[in-house]
Formats: C-alpha cells, sequence, structure tokens
C-alpha cells in the first residue's frame, strides 16, 4: 500500500508493507498538513507522517482520528485530561510513530470519533486542529461575556476564531499578516485588527513577537491563552502581565470534559458551519502529489491555510 513518509528533510510517496498503527483498521479518505508536520519534516525525521486523519471503518461509517494516543487507564486519562499523558509524547504520530497518511492506517477504537451528519470525510482532517483550537478557548474562560483577539491568523488561529464564535463569543478579532488570512477570518464573522483590549486573547503564531502582540492586547483580569508551539525558553512582558493581573495559560492538544469529548464539540461545530472548511481548505492534492503539497503548504505567502491530500 502507499504512504506518504518523511526522510531526510523531504517527503515522498512509498510502498509500505503494513498499515501503520496498531488497533482497528481503517481505510483513509482524506488527511491535512500542519505545521507541526511541516516541523518534523524539517527535523529530518523518518516517519509516515500524518496526524489529521479521516477514514472509514470496515462497516462504512466515517470517523476521524483522536491523535493524541495516550494509555486511557491513568488518572489523568480517566478524568479527560488525556492530553496530559506522558504516553502520548511517546505515540506521537509522524514524530514519535509512524502517522496516517496512507491508504490505511490502524487506530485504536476508544480514539475513534464518529463523523456528525453534515460533515463530509473529505473536509473532516479540520476537525482534529479545530479541537486543539476549540480546547484553548475553552479552558480560557470563553463564553458571552469574552471579547476574543486571535494572534496569528493561520489556520489555528483561524480556527480558534470560529470555536470562540461557537462558544458564544461576541466579539472576536484576528490579527491577520496576509490579506488571504484577513479575507478568511472575514468569512467566519472575525473583524480584521484588534482594537483595544480583550478578555481572552489567544496566541497562535508560536513566535516570540506573538506573544508579544498578545499580552500587549490582554484586558486586566483578562488571559492569554497560547496554542502556538514555543520551542526552549522564552521572554515575556512580564510587568504587563503583572499590572494587569493578567494569565497566561499554555494549551495542549485537547481531552474531554462533563458532557464529552471536546473532538465531538469541533466535529459539531464543523458540521453546523460548512463555511469553517470551505474558508480554510484551500488546496486539495491526491496522495500520489503529496510532495507539492506539503511544498504548497509551507509557502504561506501562496496563499495556502489548510492544505488536504485526498487517498
Amino acid at each position: 500500500m502507499k504512504a506518504v513518509r518523511s526522510s531526510a528533510g523531504a517527503v515522498g510517496v512509498v510502498d509500505i508493507d503494513e498499515p501503520p498503527g496498531t488497533g482497528e483498521l481503517l481505510t483513509i479518505r482524506a488527511a491535512s498538513i500542519c505545521s507541526s508536520d511541516l516541523l518534523y519534516v524539517r527535523l529530518g525525521l523518518q516517519q509516515v507522517v500524518g496526524h489529521e486523519l479521516a477514514g472509514v471503518r470496515a462497516d462504512g461509517s466515517a470517523v476521524v482520528v483522536e491523535a493524541m494516543m495516550s494509555c486511557m487507564e491513568c488518572e489523568l486519562c480517566r478524568s479527560g485530561r488525556y492530553n496530559l499523558c506522558p504516553v502520548h509524547r511517546e505515540r506521537a504520530l509522524g514524530a514519535t510513530a509512524d502517522g496516517g497518511m496512507a491508504e490505511q492506517f490502524r487506530a485504536p477504537a476508544e480514539h475513534l470519533v464518529a463523523l456528525p451528519d453534515g460533515l463530509d470525510a473529505r473536509d473532516a482532517p479540520l476537525v482534529e486542529p479545530a479541537t486543539v483550537a476549540w480546547h484553548a478557548v475553552r479552558i480560557a474562560g470563553t463564553g458571552p461575556a469574552s471579547r476574543v483577539a486571535v494572534v496569528g491568523a493561520g489556520a489555528l488561529g483561524l480556527m480558534a476564531a470560529a470555536g470562540a464564535r461557537a462558544q458564544g463569543a461576541p466579539e472576536v478579532a484576528v490579527d491577520a499578516r496576509y490579506p488571504h488570512q484577513a479575507e478568511a477570518a472575514e468569512r467566519l464573522g472575525a473583524a480584521v485588527g484588534p482594537s483595544g483590549l480583550y478578555d481572552v486573547v489567544v496566541e497562535a503564531a508560536g513566535t516570540p513577537s506573538g506573544l508579544d502582540r498578545a499580552i500587549d492586547l490582554v484586558a486586566p483580569g483578562g488571559i492569554v491563552v497560547c496554542i502556538g508551539v514555543q520551542l526552549g525558553r522564552v521572554e515575556i512582558d512580564w510587568g504587563t502581565l503583572f499590572h494587569r493581573e493578567a494569565r497566561l495559560l499554555p494549551s495542549i492538544g485537547y481531552g474531554a470534559h462533563e458532557t464529552g469529548r471536546e473532538m465531538e464539540d469541533a466535529a459539531a461545530m464543523l458540521a453546523a458551519d460548512p463555511e469553517i472548511a470551505r474558508a480554510l481548505i484551500t488546496h486539495r492534492f491526491p496522495l500520489e502529489d503529496a510532495a507539492e503539497a506539503f511544498r504548497v503548504a509551507g509557502d504561506r505567502e501562496a496563499g495556502a491555510l489548510r492544505v488536504v491530500v485526498e487517498l
């Protein structure tokens, strides 16, 4: 079977003998390319890539894969905080374990989430990153009384804007660098260009300047929630946080809460608002053109938001 493998700083379509992963066998319909996939390739990791996956079970039902492959047995997992289980770092798809950008993939049944009516499997790879964004805005306490700003208008930041609106925020503004990002933000109902101070600021750029900008925008008593990945130590404007008694909150992955899984919440949001997928999926490629798909995904100035590889 065919799969997309990273090797020596590039990706290629290769033949593999067995489906990657363990557990229930899925036929993969589509996989999207995340910035972390691009990072793993640049680092020279040699794995089958892909963790934003949608496919079908043997009975034909469509599912998405929870890529947080935790143990589901420890206290953290039992409480729904499986994003904090140390085991998932040993099973990071595309990094420490083979991912699922392949014709078939195996995943534990407990890490499969059924697609709701109205969400096409070809669009469903967005569910995984949308869940990362949903988790961030949820743990920041977003609601009907929240003014929300998003710094970083890549696909993850734009999905945070969509998630904030779905969670009731009456005002959402996005700090966008490129025209295509600004256009997508407006299509999602967000304003372009934050003005004033905000109760919740989502840092989705993953850069020191992005974090500085997010702290500049936070209101007294507000929260800066960070889904952008900062590698190593970072410097922060402690004086602004201190004098505004604002909080800095890291956010990683997703989990479950009292009423269900966050991935179910994000899937329901995408099913209810098809414009999110229309705005964010800018390019689609067949499996055999995966190398070109990765090239386009890495060129933000070319207009890519989310690039999907269809199998």
